[in-house]
């Protein structure tokens, strides 16, 4: 499709926008005269006759004019918060509904935000979700990411699956580690784990009966024990880069070359063990290696 058939085809339906407005506040201001708004907690002056509640009035209202009771509904409350006089002209209704909770909405509304793709000063549905602190329906920053992240995960067993796997990407654990909070919770939950595992053994449970998020605990358990370990292995790095440099231009005494070898042989042979373990999966150490690592 050709720029200038895609730019004709927005204008006509932006005109189509403009026109359902213009329907939605007249249907909105109808219902305000059939149904004033009344203050809260307050009512209409008494006329004589027994009125309509105010729902069942809307709601034949709406039945006549063959649109929903919501739609009658929502189009009263926006209509009651946009004077005529205050309708900003060109700009859509939905629009004037998510801006109409501001208290300076009618000096904001001739201020439009620039628009992300084009940087043209007009309004856009998610620029006025942003305005007001509502969730956009395409997140943009990290910061709406997130959000719409926690909207998707609110339900705990899928909060952990996202966590699970979000936590086997090595950059992301690293990062969340440095988090005080997280590791204080993760720690928690840990020892909260070994005690109920403590509590299993004495009181089983039948085999077939598992958690059903007990799959994404282990495998945060199995995260945690690497990040610890890729810790351990930043600061032996980030401790022996700060050191090593201060050794320049110094001589040591033989005693004292002789123990930081010995400590080098030591981190040598935890460095093979922990190798052989992370390709094999095998933990164990024979007696010499054991010995080594006690500093016998």
């Amino acid at each position: 499709m050709s720029r200038a058939r895609y730019d004709a085809l927005v204008a006509e339906d932006r005109k189509l926008v403009l026109d359902e407005t213009k329907i939605q506040f007249k249907i909105g201001d109808d219902a305000l005269e059939i149904e004033p708004m009344r203050p809260h907690g307050g009512s209409l002056p008494a006329t004589g006759e027994e009125p309509f509640g105010v729902r069942e009035m809307l709601e034949m209202f709406a039945d006549d004019i063959d649109v929903s009771y919501n739609q009658v509904r929502i189009y009263r409350q926006t209509a009651s918060r946009w004077p005529r006089e205050h309708r900003a002209q060109g700009v859509s209704f939905d629009i004037h509904r998510i801006l109409e909770k501001l208290d300076d909405r009618f000096k904001k509304i001739t201020d439009p935000p620039p628009h992300p793709r084009t940087g043209k000063l007009q309004w856009s549905g998610n620029g006025a979700r942003r305005l007001v602190g509502w969730q956009v329906d395409t997140p943009r920053t990290a910061q709406e990411k997130v959000e719409a992240i926690h909207d998707l995960a609110a339900n705990d067993q899928v909060a952990a699956q996202v966590a699970t796997d979000f936590l086997r990407r090595p950059e992301v654990a690293f990062h969340a580690a440095g988090d005080r909070t997280a590791r204080h919770l993760f720690n928690k939950a840990q020892n909260d784990r070994w005690q109920q595992a403590e509590k299993s053994v004495a009181d089983p449970l039948d085999p077939r009966e598992e958690n059903p998020v007990a799959p994404a605990i282990r495998a945060i358990d199995r995260t945690l024990e690497f990040l610890d370990l890729v810790g351990a292995c930043h600061k032996f790095l980030a401790l022996v880069n700060r050191l090593v440099p201060l050794m320049r231009d110094r001589t040591l005494a033989p005693d004292v070359q002789e123990i930081i070898g010995h400590n080098i042989s030591r981190i040598r042979a935890a460095c093979d063990w922990v190798e052989h373990a992370i390709s094999t999966g095998e933990t164990d150490m024979d007696e010499e290696l054991a010995k080594l690592l006690r500093g016998e």
